[in-house]
């Protein structure tokens, strides 16, 4: 699963950086090699990071999550350039994922300026979603984003000139326990991959029987040539049987050759 992020970060970073409109001339060059997401082999969030949701008030991004695998949006509320048709189509392709937002699944948006008010939160989705899903809009304080983006490997610029940011578009999913699953791009989203993939993350929770059929061959890593951890335990079930089932073979044909020699 983690050798995956390698061509996503790098799509990430070749085609969706976000860049601050007027004030990326202002930007030099070496600051802006810095806008990444490399995310570390065992990155995991806290969960217990203070945030406020725009709907409801003080939360945690445990809390916002549900202890469901979440698909997680860094954004700039005040973003004129890239972030809103990056959230719709995050939200177009979660709707045709077929999961439910906070039933199967969480969809998360956390702000990175934390000047950004609760106003600004609730107008960027509203206004960009298109009513298709629900995203719980996330505002917190400057330490708690640090904290969150450190744990992703999240780098991002602030050109404070123009009061704008440079960052990766980057569509995170998280685990239900808040281990970064996939690095994907939300320019590149469809519906029936992202299911796919959030499924994965939530390992299987939510499945149906056609999806884990084509987790088969959608979770084999070729770069790594293994299996990810939910279709090692899908394939371990499956020799699991079928042993099982040659086991009562060769039982019924041993129970079957004692009676003829009876006979």
């Amino acid at each position: 699963m983690r050798s995956r992020l390698a061509s996503t970060l790098l799509f990430g970073l070749m085609g969706s950086v976000v860049l601050p409109g007027i004030g990326w001339a202002r930007l030099a060059e070496n600051d802006l090699a810095r806008v990444a997401i490399a995310p570390a082999a065992d990155a995991r969030v806290d969960l217990d990071l203070a945030f406020t949701d725009a709907a409801t008030g003080a939360t945690t991004l445990g809390a916002a999550m549900g202890g469901r695998a979440t698909l997680l949006l860094p954004v700039d509320y005040t973003c004129a350039n890239v972030c809103d048709p990056m959230l719709a189509m995050s939200a177009a392709a979660l709707a045709a994922s077929g999961l439910a937002p906070d039933r199967d699944v969480s969809f998360v948006l956390v702000g990175l300026d934390p000047k950004d008010d609760i106003e600004a939160a609730r107008r960027m989705p509203q206004a960009s979603s298109g009513g298709l899903v629900a995203a719980r809009a996330l505002v917190g304080d400057a330490q708690a984003i640090a904290r969150l983006t450190g744990a992703l490997g999240y780098r991002y610029i602030v050109d404070r000139d123009s009061d704008s940011i440079a960052h990766p578009a980057a569509a995170i999913l998280l685990t239900p326990e808040g281990r970064v699953a996939q690095v994907l791009s939300p320019l590149a989203l469809n519906g029936r991959d992202l299911r796919l993939a959030l499924i994965e993350a939530g390992e299987g929770r939510g499945s149906t029987l056609a999806d884990r059929l084509t987790l088969l061959c959608y979770g084999y890593d070729a770069a790594r040539g293994i299996y990810t951890p939910l279709v090692e335990r899908i394939l371990s079930l499956a020799a699991a049987a079928t042993v099982v089932v040659l086991g009562l073979g060769i039982v019924l044909l041993h129970r079957r050759s004692l009676r003829g020699t009876d006979a």
